[in-house]
């Protein structure tokens, strides 16, 4: 009689933490985790246009190998998410923009709707090397303690190799050669600055081939002909400003992780590039056609950032609690601030509500083509109190600023034809030596971030919470505000005549979330 083969059953791993088993057969152990979250939002109504209500289903799958060798473990870890997404803040458009979302095109689902599938993490570990899709080694604090996490603050995934020495202590360094596409922000694009310059429908239809209405191709506008003796150009072409890679983002970080908490400094350098000009060629002061010439295309320019942060155990108040501290400065490199999280990134010009928009762009092109990086600092911190072992709450604050050269926003300084604004056969209506004050292209500003949640957690691996979220931006200027019938009129004089002014725009979000974790 036969004997049945030997049942190989599953074992327990214990050589790397809890939770892991052996993959029979190997001596690679495994473990499987993830989420699952719902979470309604409810955001004050700006306009008619705008939902108060949102709603997001979430789901969260981890696999964990790990291998004992004889030059350490080797860890391959993959992070996948995929959610369904509804209302007009839940759904993000910067996700749409990044490739990881797709939205509904229906009546009522196309700014309602979205289906978000996103590889969040794929590494491999091995030796000191990360390679993969992982958190940027520039990041800290990434939105450890809250629920919105779009603070401002560096918070990337991106695609990276990186090593990572470690030399007791609690001390280690790395170095990383990181993905740019995550970590870009537009240089200034005219075929889409909103109130003055070229606009859908008030523009030159075509130059080179190029749609300007549709914006499919950002254009900035470069002087090849000026006044005597002035940088005020009379003719100006099109360059294409969609950025290119040539070089990686180089991450380096220095880390420190003890027992009474953790701290890191960090660096970083980000490449802006443009593409070529597109041929045609415009006047951006006086009627008639422009006159062909060439100009320089930019060379290509480099920005960098800087940051610190500090993490503190706090186990004198309670076990668990934690304070964080972090700062970041950069030119030309928006991303590592985080200056253009909250109104959402890889934008032109975007804004907190309806009221008017400001620029997010990592660096302006002015007429003579030379590329004009954007400064921008942001500090934070973040407090995590437990109340009791099942009641814990967070409280933080992020403040940013973004400053654009004052010049820009000059016919003489500024990208060609940033003041003038066009009739509908192409031809320049109207032109001020300086951008109308009563418009916010290109005007620096200042923008906070901050709220606080309460989380119950009954039983292990459960959370119920609410956050509530406020966030603001300020002027250092009143604009015209749209959602008032605000309009910046084109002599640069009053409001328009059709509404009223502002020089902040302000917005308060709540949301509730139920979270399973295994």
């Amino acid at each position: 009689m036969r004997k049945a083969a030997p049942v190989e059953y599953v074992r327990v791993c214990t050589a790397h933490g809890a939770g892991f088993f052996y993959i029979p057969g190997t001596d690679t152990c495994l473990r499987v985790g993830g989420r699952a979250r719902f979470e309604y939002q409810y955001t004050q109504q700006n306009t008619r246009n705008s939902s108060v209500s949102g709603y997001r289903g979430l789901g969260r799958l981890n696999i964990d190998a790990r291998t004992s060798t004889p030059y350490g473990t080797l860890r391959a870890f993959v992070r996948f998410e995929i959610a369904s997404r509804t209302g007009g803040y839940l759904k993000s458009g910067t996700q749409e923009r990044y490739f990881n979302a797709f939205p509904g095109f229906g009546p009522d689902t196309t700014r309602e709707g979205q289906k978000y599938v996103d590889i969040d993490k794929a590494f491999v570990q091995f030796a000191g090397i990360t390679a993969g899709r992982a958190q940027s080694f520039f990041d800290f604090y990434a939105g450890d303690v809250e629920f919105f996490g779009a603070g401002i603050y560096s918070n990337a995934n991106t695609n990276l190799l990186a090593y990572t020495a470690t030399f007791g202590g609690g001390f280690s360094a790395t170095i990383s050669m990181e993905d740019p596409v995550y970590r870009r922000n537009p240089i200034f694009s005219q075929a889409s600055t909103g109130p003055v310059g070229l606009t859908a429908g008030n523009a030159p239809q075509a130059q080179g081939g190029v749609n300007f209405v549709s914006g499919a191709i950002p254009l900035a506008f470069v002087g090849n002909a000026f006044i005597p003796g002035t940088t005020i150009p009379t003719s100006a072409i099109a360059l294409d400003v969609g950025q290119r890679g040539y070089l990686p983002d180089f991450v380096g970080a220095l880390r420190y992780d003890g027992a009474w908490g953790s701290a890191q400094a960090m660096a970083a350098v980000h490449e802006i590039r443009t593409g070529a000009y597109t041929g045609g060629a415009f006047s951006p002061i006086v009627g008639g056609a422009g006159v062909a010439g060439a100009a320089p295309i930019p060379d290509a320019a480099y920005g960098f950032a800087v940051g610190g942060g500090v993490k503190v155990n706090l186990p004198m108040l309670a076990p668990g609690d934690q304070i964080w501290l972090q700062g970041a400065y950069a030119q030309g490199a928006g991303s590592y601030t985080g200056v253009f999280n909250p109104p959402g990134q890889e934008l032109n010009a975007s804004g907190i509500t309806n009221r008017f928009t400001v620029n997010q762009v990592d660096a302006v092109i002015d007429n003579q083509g030379r590329l004009n990086l954007t400064e921008s600092w942001s500090v934070m911190a973040a407090l995590l109190h437990y109340w009791t072992p099942e009641w814990r709450s967070a409280v933080f604050g992020t403040y940013g600023q973004v400053n654009y050269d004052p010049r820009l926003r000059t016919i003489a300084g500024g990208p060609a034809g940033i003041t003038t604004t066009f009739t509908a056969a192409g031809a320049p209506a109207a032109t001020s030596l300086a951008v109308n004050p009563n418009s916010s292209v290109l005007s620096s500003y200042d923008i906070f971030y901050g709220g606080g949640n309460l989380i119950w957690s009954p039983v292990r691996d459960l959370d119920i919470g609410v956050e509530v979220i406020y966030q603001r931006i300020w002027l250092p200027r009143t604009v015209a505000d749209a959602n008032r019938g605000g309009t910046a009129a084109v002599s640069g004089v009053g409001i328009g005549g059709t509404g009223r002014g502002t020089s902040f725009d302000d917005n308060i979000m709540a949301r509730l979330r139920v979270q399973r974790d295994f």
